[in-house]
């Protein structure tokens, strides 16, 4: 039991705004990298920020620059997150984040037109009275798997469509509050 008698990670009223925060912040990046929106997934990391990727170990902007010249190869990218947990201590955090990425083309190669699952373990720090950012992740791929030929529905051409980029009805609608 905790100090208050609450159950072990059973989140304390001053913790719940920091939570919000992480979570927002996780959410934040799956926009910006779904949105090649560089900045925006910029803003989500300490300058010194370090990312262990599949394949790729590095600095944060060598992630990004690695990363999105992997994303500019599909057609479009959806990051959706589930169980999410963040442990804080003080200015310091670690969240745990699973997720499944779809990623298609319209080139039939499986490597264009795969689904991952995912998890990101990320360090989070808040530093000088800042906003929470991420100094440190991890993202494991825990499965991949890619649809055979054939099974995509083509998408009515009366349809409103994601875009990936500033052009997306996200941004419109974004403006609006302005």
């Amino acid at each position: 039991m905790s100090p208050d008698n609450a159950p072990v990670g059973t989140p304390e009223t001053e913790t719940l705004a920091d939570r919000q925060a992480i979570s927002d912040l996780i959410l934040t990046y799956c926009r910006g990298i779904d949105r090649l929106d560089r900045e925006l997934v910029e803003s989500c990391f300490h300058e010194d920020a370090t990312d262990t990727h599949g394949s790729f170990r590095g600095t944060i902007a060598e992630f990004i620059e690695w990363a999105f010249g992997l994303l500019t190869r599909y057609d479009s990218t959806m990051h959706l997150v589930a169980n999410h947990l963040a442990t804080i201590r003080n200015d310091a955090a670690v969240a745990e984040t699973y997720g499944i990425a779809y990623h298609r083309s319209s080139d039939p190669d499986p490597r264009r037109n795969l689904t991952v699952g995912f998890r990101y373990i990320d360090r989070l720090e808040r530093r000088d009275g800042g906003p929470w950012r991420i100094a440190q992740r991890v993202a494991t791929t825990e499965w991949v798997t890619a649809p055979g030929t054939g099974s995509d529905w083509p998408i009515p051409a009366d349809s409103a469509v994601g875009k990936r980029d500033r052009t997306d009805p996200l941004y419109e609608v974004l403006n609006d509050l302005a």
